[in-house]
């Protein structure tokens, strides 16, 4: 557990350095301790505890590297990366399976995170703008232990470590717009329709196929390629990871852009949605 609370404790640092006001750190001392406790009792008794957070990836990734790299026989050839194909394709899926992960399980469990708590909900001191985040924001943090393997097993299998690695929170801010904005619009519909979440779930598997992440996207029709690229968020920020992570070096600059600016724009509408939806939440709960 230590771990992750060096993760949900970093933010309490900042706050001799941003200029914010004594509200909005209230919040989000608020966030973090709400944060932690998800964490904390995500896994509470298992045998296993977190270490969870990175058995669930590593699980998908053998299967995914088994069917689309042994069966389907899948070629890639990365740079920099051994020539066995098959080690090369792992961490090629894992450095996109990553994003797609903490993107997936926060904005699913967000859709249910205001209806789940409805002593929460009533409470009129309580700011309800942070029950959509809770989930977001802990699978983000989980992401990060798989995160961490997959630099290690880079590092070792290239000898190197990339400087691009210190971008990477320009793929992840984008990446949090997009599911706190995503997750507070399902937030907000959730209460009132409650055929919301196994809607997203059936969403979320179309969504999966059209991103390139068992597949590169150079598999992809080339009259379609650029419509994946830059109107998928998901698909730009998969592929800048893997440039950050893998390759070091950015191909992708335009359409990490675009993925800002969708994200930005999805964020703004998502909020407003969940703002003009909020007074009615205690009468519907």
């Amino acid at each position: 557990m230590g771990t992750i609370q060096l993760f949900v404790r970093i933010g309490g640092k900042l706050r001799s350095i941003l200029p914010i006001s004594d509200r909005w750190w209230t919040k989000f001392d608020l966030l973090r301790t709400l944060v932690r406790r998800d964490l904390e009792a995500r896994y509470k008794g298992s045998v296993l505890g977190n270490l969870w957070s990175i058995v669930n990836p590593l699980s998908q990734l053998l299967i995914y590297t088994y069917v689309f790299s042994v069966v389907l026989k899948v070629k890639l050839s990365l740079r920099g990366l051994p020539a066995n194909e098959n080690i090369s394709f792992g961490l090629w899926l894992f450095a996109g399976l990553l994003p797609w992960i903490a993107f997936s399980g926060g904005l699913i469990q967000s859709a249910s995170s205001v209806i789940g708590q409805p002593n929460l909900v009533k409470k009129v001191v309580f700011p309800l703008s942070l029950l959509p985040l809770v989930p977001i924001f802990s699978a983000f943090i989980e992401s990060s232990f798989g995160l961490m393997m997959l630099i290690f097993f880079v590092a070792l299998s290239s000898g190197t470590l990339h400087t691009t690695l210190a971008l990477l929170p320009l793929v992840w801010i984008p990446q949090l717009l997009l599911t706190a904005g995503l997750g507070y619009l399902a937030a907000g519909l959730t209460v009132f329709l409650r055929d919301i979440p196994q809607t997203l779930n059936v969403i979320i598997n179309l969504w999966f196929y059209i991103t390139p992440i068992v597949y590169p996207a150079t598999s992809i029709p080339e009259n379609w390629r650029n419509w994946v690229l830059w109107l998928n968020p998901l698909a730009a920020i998969v592929e800048v990871y893997r440039d950050f992570v893998l390759v070091g070096e950015v191909k992708h600059w335009g359409e990490l852009g675009v993925a800002f600016t969708i994200s930005g724009i999805m964020f703004i509408f998502g909020v407003a949605v969940y703002k003009r939806l909020r007074p009615a939440f205690a009468d519907v709960l």
